[in-house]
């Protein structure tokens, strides 16, 4: 089982529920022409974001992986223009969810708890909860 968070660029989503649930599904469609394991391709702030996040949690594919890593800390993302997809394993989900908080808080990007309450979290406080 993998717990999913998404981080995305608050200047190009949605803020009311009905909308952003529709660009969410629109953005993990992953129909963007690049491949999803390489951080370049995201705007400036996810990159940071992906950068320190990879610190602690490195990540399963792409030019940061090492393939001899094996810890549950490796972590399955989805990396696109505007949304940093991260599948966690369970056994680092609690700790994992806590510091994306942080870093996106951080780096003034919004937060989509996919697996957990569903709450979606912009970074100048609003928080939207579909129902």
């Amino acid at each position: 089982m993998s717990y999913d968070l998404m981080v995305f660029d608050p200047a190009v989503a949605p803020r009311e529920a009905e909308a952003f649930l529709q660009w969410y599904d629109a953005q993990t469609e992953w129909n963007e022409t690049h491949d999803y394991d390489d951080p370049k391709v995201s705007v400036p702030a996810l990159q940071a974001f992906f950068a320190a996040l990879a610190e602690h949690y490195p990540p399963m594919d792409g030019p940061l992986s090492d393939e001899e890593d094996d810890r549950p800390e490796v972590t399955d993302y989805s990396i696109g223009q505007h949304v940093v997809y991260a599948s966690f394993d369970d056994e680092v989900a609690e700790n994992a969810h806590g510091l994306v908080q942080v870093l996106a808080n951080t780096h003034q990007l919004g937060f989509f708890d996919v697996s957990g309450d569903g709450a979606i979290v912009f970074p100048d406080g609003t928080v939207v909860i579909p129902e």
